[in-house]
């Protein structure tokens, strides 16, 4: 049996997440090892979720914009340390402790950053579309 460490639904409800994301970020995270690995397809989720790929798709690209879940290699995710399960306390407070500041749950400005890298990611396919319509 696993247990989560850190209670931080306040904090992922606050990112406002679309309602996809939240669903695939339970899955995952009801499907992973200890520590937070979970080796899952998209076609996988999506049909667990029936869901379409491209809506997992754009569910993870949300929840890495998040940080919530990291893409290791396609179909190996790995689940934010504050948010993975562990077997033990200490397991779970090593991960804590070894992750980077920016990827805590608990860092003041963790809500705007996601809101930031939206917008930022949001711009950047804006310019790519521009440039494309400038090429053709």
């Amino acid at each position: 049996m696993l247990f989560a460490p850190v209670n931080a639904e306040g904090v992922v409800a606050a990112l406002d997440l679309p309602g996809t994301a939240y669903r695939v970020l339970g899955i995952l995270r009801s499907r992973s090892e200890a520590g937070g690995r979970v080796e899952m397809g998209q076609n996988q989720i999506a049909a667990l979720l029936r869901l379409s790929r491209p809506s997992v798709t754009s569910a993870l690209r949300e929840l890495i914009l998040a940080r919530l879940v990291t893409k290791q290699r396609n179909g190996v995710y790995r689940i934010n340390a504050m948010l993975a399960g562990y077997e033990s306390f200490s397991d779970a407070q090593r991960a804590i402790d070894e992750m980077d500041i920016a990827d805590r749950l608990d860092e003041p400005t963790f809500v705007a950053r996601y809101h930031q890298a939206v917008e930022d990611y949001r711009e950047k396919l804006a310019l790519e579309r521009r440039k494309k319509l400038r090429v053709a």
